[in-house]
């Protein structure tokens, strides 16, 4: 059995291609990755990415009064533990998000098996694992009851058609097409970009070139006889062999002269035209230098978590729900949450504020506060310990009251002091 059956099993039926809003064939190619062999590209893609594996991804549960409870089952395993047999969590969400800014749309396989439910007779889905996926190429199509179907293409030829509902989709820059993140054929809408690239990367080529002559050439040796034409063309050749091979150091004329050392006072190009190459394609991933230096601030890290990682993190978690969870959950408060605690950037004295804060009020246990500072549990330490000083609002509330005279619980009121 191949991957395919292993991962997909045998699920799918005839579908046929057909018209969708767009008024086009909706089949969709990836996308080339030239413009990711840019570094500076890839750093910005890295710096975002990394952030993305540090998620914690949870299917949680709202009750009618608000509490927020996190229910035991294999969704929230997977999450916890390993979601494939390959990755790791923080494996899977990199590989995600790398996708996603390769080619604009993430596919995520969820691997279940159909299990019956006792309690309602229904057959209930239980997730076995979850697949990032990266085909080639992409087709949907309808079948007779305009159910919509997907047929991945992969590089070692391997194919499926799933149904679409099957499938978790992610999309990024949602705009032209209407199955697809992209342009309008679901492929990276770099032309604003790659001109830029292609300027930083001609830059220093010819700096490289540059760099190299100039550090090579250390004179010019004027001759003091006119050299014929055969005869120039053949020192030159010969002249340019021991330069590759760095053999010599002297540049030849053949107007008369002596020799004369070159000063090695190389000026290539200016702080300020690399800085704005570099600023100008990091603006495109909302990654600036400082983020990407590693020496930002709160505020800057906050920025660039509002620009850059919030809309991905709000996308992955309304996919992800909408995919694996039924209507009939969702109704009844589940929903899938990414949630970014390990990515917020404070300092000690921030952290000090945040632990004072939730801590007094019973909001984090012992062992989370230690969490926060980066030391180890201990046991008995997952209790949540509240300042007297803070009261239920309707405790509160009621106290007032009995203060006033408003209401009488039968006991003296003047039992409460201020």
């Amino acid at each position: 059995m191949g991957w395919i059956e292993r991962v997909f099993g045998r699920r799918g039926k005839g579908a046929v291609r057909s018209g969708f809003m767009e008024g086009r064939a909706p089949i969709f190619t990836r996308y080339g990755d030239s413009l990711y062999k840019s570094d500076v590209v890839r750093q910005a893609i890295s710096r975002i990415t990394k952030e993305i594996s540090k998620l914690q991804p949870r299917q949680i549960r709202r009750d009618s009064d608000g509490i927020m409870v996190t229910p035991r089952n294999d969704i929230n395993r997977l999450f916890e533990n390993s979601p494939n047999e390959l990755m790791t969590i923080s494996d899977f969400l990199e590989r995600v998000a790398w996708i996603l800014f390769l080619t604009n749309n993430a596919f995520i396989y969820p691997k279940y098996e159909r299990v019956y439910n006792t309690t309602t007779g229904l057959y209930d889905k239980r997730y076995l694992a979850f697949y990032p996926l990266m085909p080639i190429r992409v087709e949907f199509s309808r079948d007779s009851a305009e159910d919509l179907f997907i047929t991945l293409y992969f590089q070692n030829g391997d194919k499926a058609q799933l149904p679409y509902s099957d499938i978790i989709h992610i999309r990024n820059e949602y705009s032209v097409s209407d199955l697809m993140g992209g342009n309008e054929l679901g492929q990276p809408n770099t032309d604003g970009i790659k001109e830029t690239v292609q300027i930083n990367h001609d830059l220093f080529s010819s700096v490289a070139m540059a760099a190299k002559y100039a550090l090579t050439v250390t004179g010019i040796l004027k001759m003091n006889t006119m050299i014929d034409e055969e005869k120039k063309k053949s020192e030159r050749e010969r002249f340019e062999e021991q330069i590759r091979l760095g053999k010599s150091g002297i540049l030849i004329t053949d107007i008369k002269g002596e020799f004369e050392q070159l000063k090695r006072d190389i000026k290539l190009v200016d702080k300020e035209t690399l800085e704005f190459l570099d600023s100008k394609i990091l603006r495109q991933y909302n990654v600036s230098a400082a983020i990407l230096n590693g020496d930002f601030t709160a505020e800057q890290y906050q920025a660039f978590y509002e620009a850059a990682l919030e809309n991905i993190i709000i996308k992955l978690g309304q996919a992800f729900s909408k995919t694996i969870l039924t209507q009939g959950e969702r109704n009844h408060g589940n929903e899938i949450v990414f949630y970014p605690a390990k990515l917020m950037f404070a300092s000690v004295n921030q952290k000090t504020a945040i632990a004072d804060i939730l801590g007094n009020r019973g909001a984090l246990t012992n062992n989370m506060l230690l969490e926060m500072f980066g030391l180890p549990p201990y046991e008995g330490g997952d209790v949540r310990l509240q300042s007297l000083n803070y009261v239920n609002t309707e405790i509160a509330m009621q106290y007032q009251m009995l203060k006033r005279g408003v209401i009488n619980d039968g006991k003296n009121n003047e039992s409460f002091s201020d």
